[in-house]
């Protein structure tokens, strides 16, 4: 805590990651910040990461992959003179093509804007896919992105191995190298926590993102370049939920641990200061979580239009977070982005908002124009005005403007954010009705082990299992047609019941189901399960109990209420298909080798298009 930067840059290689995160652990969080506030480990040949900056990673996601809400998340981030770390979307389909068509979106703003040197794209898939994405449209990619755990058979669970990563890092020779996002308590949360702490876990990540880092600076010198490989990570803390942190302290703690861990390994560390729906960290929380943190000064922030993501339905940082951070503490944005901003009009030669200032359609002019068009301004301004309207038609919140303040957002958008909030506190604590669950055709109701809502909530693993009468259920539907069916439909009320019960998109999805994969020759199973209080687990051992041992393949299709907060009530399709043996071999199947369609409802991707999504999927 007293001795000068440069002679803890000298010892940080030395230090084993389990031995850093014993050091954490001894301190107090003045103490944690007070280390933050004096480590730097900057990105090569930019402030990223440097002392007194704090930059931000943009998540334009879209509920359906749609590419115009992805831009426009851009243009609106631009115009607030936030993001100068990466572009990086969330996907919502892994097909490669479709990741390729975000890949390509991304990029095409970069190159108009000429910042593909300065700034980085991703969009984040699994890193196979995005392997696969250049492998097939080369040149496409950027920076590849891969989430990490901190033991094998947690990385198992993400698909991935330490040889796997090994081979994914020597590959990397390129100016970009890996972007990795970790978080505490996945491990556990996974089954894999084997009684050891969190901060150990967590700090063993950040362990083997050092290695890797190492493996491709190597890379990078055997073909003759400079070893500074960009190479970050972001700490996605409270993402998991209330069995990992239940107050907004558990998370403002974390968050310093985070940090001190990742400057003492040597590591770029920003942060998604986030929340779920189901925690007792409101969107107003987060506000104070945020200023109790930025004294560590972390490399960077999330940045997305509010503080509620439009497609993965949890709160973090907003673009007026980003202003108000910069306000309150002087942090400054990346120098090369900052004349970026000044040259596109939104701040001044003095460092001040312009009038253009939290005007997305200004950004899109700029785009335009740089493009070669040649429509008049007036237009090209009648045309973004459309166009924000119809992305806001999906979902998709665009901030524009302030309130009294550059730093404060809108009123009107401020109070349709929180009216989202609001409705979906009370979707998370709603159950599926007797009367719902009758009415599904051919339903046959299904019961885990959590003993109430507040259970389930707070200890998924009891969500993860069926009770003992549901598991003499399921006995006797095996012993009836133990080898009739190819696919067993699963329903279950997940975070969301209310994205089921409402507006038929339960029978709609359903309806749409039957209908193509029967077409498509699989043969379905008559009865349509129905859990509550289900996880996503609970399908794969439904799947272990009528599928175990059985010839040929099999698949559960778990349709799963998702984490509310996007402002629709969406439903997931898990979709997991093995042979007998391994559906026999308790525990085995599991994450890796389950695909998903998210973003179902009627307001987002149609059930009808979900349907036939699924049975594309199936068949490959």
């Amino acid at each position: 805590l007293t001795a000068p930067e440069e002679r803890i840059h000298a010892v940080r290689d030395a230090l084993s990651s389990d031995v850093i995160a014993c050091v954490v652990r001894l301190m107090n969080n003045d103490e944690l910040i007070q280390l933050g506030a004096n480590v730097f480990n900057s990105l090569p040949g930019t402030q990223i990461g440097a002392r007194g900056y704090l930059g931000a990673r943009v998540q334009p996601n879209s509920p359906t992959d749609n590419v115009d809400d992805i831009r426009w998340q851009v243009f609106d981030a631009f115009s607030y003179a936030v993001g100068d770390v990466l572009l990086g979307t969330n996907p919502v389909s892994s097909d490669p093509l479709s990741v390729a068509r975000i890949e390509r979106t991304l990029q095409d703003i970069l190159q108009t804007f000429e910042l593909t040197d300065v700034l980085p794209h991703c969009v984040l898939a699994h890193i196979d896919v995005q392997a696969k994405v250049e492998q097939i449209d080369p040149g496409s990619t950027a920076f590849w992105f891969q989430s990490i755990a901190g033991n094998d058979e947690a990385n198992n669970t993400f698909d991935i191995s330490v040889q796997k990563m090994v081979e994914h890092a020597r590959s990397r020779t390129g100016p970009y190298g890996l972007y990795f996002e970790t978080g505490q308590g996945a491990d556990f949360t996974n089954g894999r926590g084997d009684g050891i702490d969190m901060v150990t876990w967590e700090s063993r990540k950040y362990g083997f993102a050092r290695a890797l880092r190492n493996i491709i600076a190597g890379a990078q010198a055997s073909t003759g370049q400079a070893a500074e490989p960009w190479v970050h990570l972001n700490d996605v803390a409270g993402f998991i939920g209330p069995e990992v942190f239940r107050t907004k302290e558990q998370l403002v703690r974390c968050c310093l641990e985070d940090i001190a861990m990742g400057k003492l390994h040597g590591l770029t560390i920003g942060l998604d200061v986030c929340s779920t729906l189901h925690m007792d960290v409101s969107l107003d929380d987060l506000a104070w979580c945020i200023d109790q943190i930025m004294p560590a000064n972390p490399a960077y922030l999330m940045a997305l239009p509010t503080r509620i993501d439009p497609m993965l339905g949890y709160l973090t940082t907003g673009y007026h977070d980003h202003v108000h951070v910069r306000e309150k503490f002087g942090y400054k944005v990346n120098d090369r982005m900052w004349q970026f901003f000044q040259q596109i009009g939104v701040i001044d030669a003095a460092g001040q908002p312009t009038r253009h200032f939290g005007d997305p359609s200004w950004v899109y002019l700029q785009y335009c124009q740089r493009r070669g068009d040649r429509r008049t301004a007036e237009t090209i301004l009648a045309e973004a005005t459309d166009q924000i309207a119809a992305v806001r038609s999906r979902g998709v919140f665009i901030a524009e403007g302030y309130d009294q303040q550059p730093a404060v957002m809108d009123r009107q958008l401020d109070a349709h954010i929180h009216a989202i909030y609001e409705d979906a506190r009370e979707s998370i604590w709603t159950e599926l009705t007797p009367a719902f669950i009758s009415a599904v055709p051919n339903s046959v109701r299904l019961k885990t082990r959590s003993a109430d809502r507040t259970d389930y909530i707070l200890h998924p693993e009891s969500g993860e299992h069926l009770s003992d009468d549901s598991v003499a259920v399921l006995d006797r539907i095996r012993a009836k047609d133990p080898e009739a069916a190819h696919v067993q439909i699963v329903a279950s009320d997940g975070l969301n019941a209310r994205s089921l019960m409402e507006d038929d998109q339960l029978k709609l999805l359903l309806r749409g189901l039957r209908s193509d994969l029967t077409a498509a020759g699989y043969q379905v199973a008559r009865d349509v399960l129905v859990v509550e209080s289900g996880r996503v687990r609970a399908g794969y051992r439904i799947g272990e109990q009528l599928f175990g041992n059985q010839n040929g393949d099999k698949a559960i299709l778990h349709i799963i209420g998702e984490r509310p907060g996007t402002g629709h009530q969406t439903m997931s399709v898990y979709m997991t298909m093995t042979d007998g043996r391994s559906w026999g071999t308790r525990d085995l199947v599991d994450h890796n080798i389950t695909r998903v369609v998210s973003g179902i409802a009627k307001t987002a991707l149609p059930p009808a298009a979900a349907s036939a999504e699924v049975v594309r999927i199936l068949k490959q």
